[in-house]
């Protein structure tokens, strides 16, 4: 009688933390997930054709017959990132989830090793045969504009700490002197659309490379719509940048470095727009040493205020006032240039949400291109959740970290209504009530037609 007495388990209690109620603590052999609200997500991507899309793109192919196709362990990986991982580590906590498994459709879902083991065969031919396609296939359906686009460059640092390819010391404001890479990228300001992205290793300059960016991101977007304005900070302030826009008659306005001719140019400035108690508008034109052509400048100078921080730089010749300076090839009048630029702040949300709402910056490994095809894996996701919005009917763009609390995450259980898996969703969390408006929106949506091809439909 002992022995059975010993042998018999003890319920496992805890109290709770507030009314100090015992609770009892069991497991169930249900499947359980805390993202069921992903079957709205899904259905989008069932919509648009994102399986065939991938495989037909994918460059990569496996021979063993045990293999799981790279397409699957692909999209693992997406939505591994979509539900908040932030390292390849973190893909193996969905290996239990088997109501996320039959969401996807999946039997078996690829560990990190496997994700990483994707990733490692991907080197610069195999980036550009599988994400240059699925960026074309993701334009194809950007909404119409007349008016056209606006593009705006910026870069960024993600910091490493290891030995990886790429990873070299370079201009680091928060920890300076550690390794890093240095990504560059270009935004559609307007569709909150990433047109195109490049992993740089960390020693590079802000604009090192921008020109050839420039021509593989146009060269994606063809002439599909109008690029209305192209914007950069005083990181891209740069001859040979300004010469290649000018000579693809792109309009630009970017930030000018203050140098001392810059400085001197402003200090000379004698006509002022004032535009209010505080602000005021003026211009100069100026060839710089090494330009071959002369070119205007847009100053904005605002009057220092106590309590409050001003945007410019202080020039010592004139006391009480702080300037920005815009080099800019539009017409407009300056205070026009200053409010056109102001807008390109969206620019710094977009970048923070790539790191701190999908974790861009934790995804590296060894090899320089396996760390990019990465990399480039969480824009095209990205992309994915802003053409979600658009699909789903939601009246305001929403951060990436928003969408998963407010529609991906809701506990749901895995059960079965004869032979057919049925997903029930909690109703405390949401449920189906506030989850079918977006169903029936992605349903009803209309695939945009690429204007390029609109004028073949004419009969």
């Amino acid at each position: 009688m002992e022995s059975e007495a010993a042998d018999k388990p003890v319920p496992c209690a805890v109290e709770a933390l507030l009314s100090g109620e015992r609770l009892i603590l069991r497991q169930t052999q249900r499947a359980v997930t805390p993202f069921g609200g992903i079957a709205v997500f899904i259905s989008f991507l069932n919509k648009i054709g994102f399986v065939e899309a991938v495989r037909q793109h994918m460059p990569i192919r496996w021979r063993s017959p045990n293999q799981i196709d790279p397409t699957v362990t692909f999209t693992a990986f997406l939505i591994s990132v979509l539900v908040g991982a932030r390292r390849f580590a973190h893909a193996s906590l969905l290996r239990g989830d088997r109501a996320l498994h039959a969401l996807l459709g999946l039997e078996r879902f690829p560990t990190d090793d496997t994700i990483r083991n994707l990733f490692r065969r991907f080197g610069m031919g195999e980036v550009q045969r599988l994400f240059a396609p699925l960026a074309e296939w993701q334009m194809q359906r950007l909404p119409h504009r007349g008016e056209g686009y606006t593009l705006d460059l910026d870069s960024t640092v993600f910091e490493r700490y290891g030995k990886q390819e790429g990873s070299l010391k370079g201009h680091n404001p928060r920890k300076h002197g550690r390794p890093s890479h240095h990504p560059l990228l270009a935004v559609l300001s307007e569709a909150h659309f990433l047109l195109h992205g490049w992993l740089r290793s960390g020693n590079c300059g802000t604009s090192r490379g921008v020109e050839e960016f420039l021509k593989e991101a146009l060269a994606l977007w063809g002439q599909r719509q109008k690029i209305r304005l192209l914007r950069a900070d005083s990181g891209f302030f740069d001859d040979k940048l300004l010469s290649f826009l000018e000579q693809r008659l792109l309009p630009y306005i970017v930030v000018a470095k203050l140098t001392p001719w810059v400085k001197r140019a402003a200090q000379r400035v004698e006509q002022w727009t004032i535009l209010d108690d505080n602000y005021a508008a003026g211009e100069f034109r100026l060839q710089l040493h090494g330009w071959k052509v002369e070119r205007r400048f847009v100053v904005i100078r605002e009057q220092v205020r106590e309590g409050r921080d001003s945007v410019g730089r202080k020039l010592i010749d004139v006391p009480g006032y702080t300037f920005r300076v815009f080099v800019t090839s539009c017409t407009d009048s300056p205070e026009e240039i200053w409010r056109g630029y102001n807008r390109r702040a969206d620019m710094e949300n977009r970048i923070a949400e790539l790191k701190h709402d999908l974790g861009a910056d934790g995804f590296c490994l060894k090899p320089f291109f396996a760390t990019e095809a990465a990399f480039r894996s969480v824009l095209l996701l990205f992309n994915l959740l802003a053409e979600f919005q658009r699909a789903a009917g939601l009246p305001t763009y929403r951060k990436p970290a928003t969408i998963r609390a407010q529609v991906l995450i809701c506990g749901a259980i895995l059960g079965r209504a004869g032979r057919r898996l049925v997903i029930h969703l909690s109703q405390s969390w949401g449920g189906l009530t506030t989850r079918i408006p977006l169903l029936d929106n992605i349903l009803r949506w209309q695939i945009p037609t690429s204007p390029k091809l609109a004028s073949a439909l004419v009969t």
